[in-house]
C-alpha cells in the first residue's frame, strides 16, 4: 500500500508561503523597475527639455548674428558719410575743391572696403583672366601685346577671393 500521509516538506502552508514570497519578491521587483522607468522618464524630459532650449538659443544667437553681421562694416564706414555730408555742406561752387574733397573720400572708401577683404580687378596692361573679366570688345594695341586689358569700362570686386562682379573691359587682339 502507499503511504498517503503528507510529507513534512510539501505541505499546502508551504507552498502558500513559497507562494506569497515569490509574489512580495516580483512587487519588490516591479516598484523598483517602476521607480526606474520614471526616473529615466525624468530624465529623457530634462534632456529634451536642454537640447530644445539649447536650440531655440542656438536660434537666437544665429538672428543676432545676421542682424548685426554688418555692424562693424558701418562703424567704419561712418566717417566716409561724414565726409560726404561736409562736402555737401560746404560753401561755394568751386570746381577744384569739390574734386579734392571726392577723391579723398573716394580714397576713405576704398580703404575701409579694403580693410573688409574688398579688392577691385581690372588693371589696364595685366593679362585678360576670363575668371576675373569680361571683354566687352578686342581692339588693337600693339604696344601691350595679344590678352592684355587696354581699357576698364567697369571695375570688378573680389570679396576675400571670391568673385563679386566681373570687371568689363576691352582686350587687344
Amino acid at each position: 500500500m502507499q503511504n498517503t500521509t503528507p510529507t513534512p516538506e510539501s505541505t499546502p502552508a508551504d507552498a502558500s508561503d513559497a507562494v506569497d514570497q515569490g509574489i512580495q519578491t516580483l512587487s519588490r521587483q516591479l516598484g523598483e523597475a517602476e521607480a526606474k522607468l520614471a526616473e529615466m522618464r525624468e530624465t529623457v524630459l530634462r534632456e529634451r527639455a536642454d537640447l530644445d532650449n539649447q536650440r531655440k538659443r542656438l536660434q537666437r544667437d544665429l538672428e543676432q548674428a545676421r542682424k548685426f553681421a554688418n555692424e562693424k562694416l558701418l562703424a567704419d564706414l561712418l566717417p566716409v558719410l561724414d565726409n560726404l555730408a561736409r562736402g555737401l555742406d560746404a560753401e561755394g561752387s568751386e570746381a577744384a575743391a569739390l574734386r579734392g574733397g571726392v577723391e579723398l573720400t573716394l580714397r576713405e572708401f576704398e580703404r575701409v572696403v579694403g580693410t573688409h577683404g574688398l579688392t577691385a580687378v581690372g588693371v589696364v596692361g595685366e593679362g585678360f583672366d576670363p575668371e576675373r573679366h569680361q571683354a566687352m570688345a578686342m581692339v588693337e594695341a600693339p604696344e601691350l601685346g595679344a590678352g592684355k586689358v587696354v581699357q576698364v569700362m567697369q571695375k570688378g570686386y573680389v570679396l576675400n577671393e571670391r568673385l563679386l562682379r566681373p570687371a568689363m573691359v576691352s582686350v587687344s587682339k
